[in-house]
């Protein structure tokens, strides 16, 4: 009998690396005695779902993981404050032509579409 080139013991499972890390770490107890172990996660669901992502992302810094159509209305939103500490006119102007500039750019990228788990540009 030829050897399996996985490794892989006839009837064994096939794992993924992610699977394999997860369970040796159950095996090792790693997930024994955490904090909130049995209890339900509060705010998942409900009025208050919404409130919770908002303070995840907050917690956790996750500003920069916002598609970027978002961010750059983010930081369109707050252009007033970002430029209010510039001392120069001139400055302001810099900053606000090149939000301006990453506008237009981004309006005139053609839009992806998502179908069947593909992603593509429908400008092309």
């Amino acid at each position: 009998m030829s050897e399996n080139p996985a490794g892989r013991k006839p009837g064994q499972r096939n794992e993924s690396v992610h699977d394999r890390l997860i369970r040796e770490a159950q095996e090792r107890g790693g997930f024994d005695n955490l904090k909130g172990a049995g209890k339900p996660l509060r705010h998942l669901t409900g009025p208050g779902a919404r409130d919770w992502v908002t303070q995840w992302v907050q917690r956790e810094d996750l500003s920069g993981v916002l598609p970027p159509e978002l961010a750059l209305r983010k930081e369109a939103e707050k252009i007033v404050d970002t430029c209010a500490d510039l001392p120069t006119e001139a400055e302001v102007r810099s900053v606000v032509d090149e939000l301006n500039r990453r506008i237009r750019e981004m309006r005139l990228r053609p839009p992806l579409v998502t179908t069947a788990g593909r992603t593509r540009s429908c400008g092309r």
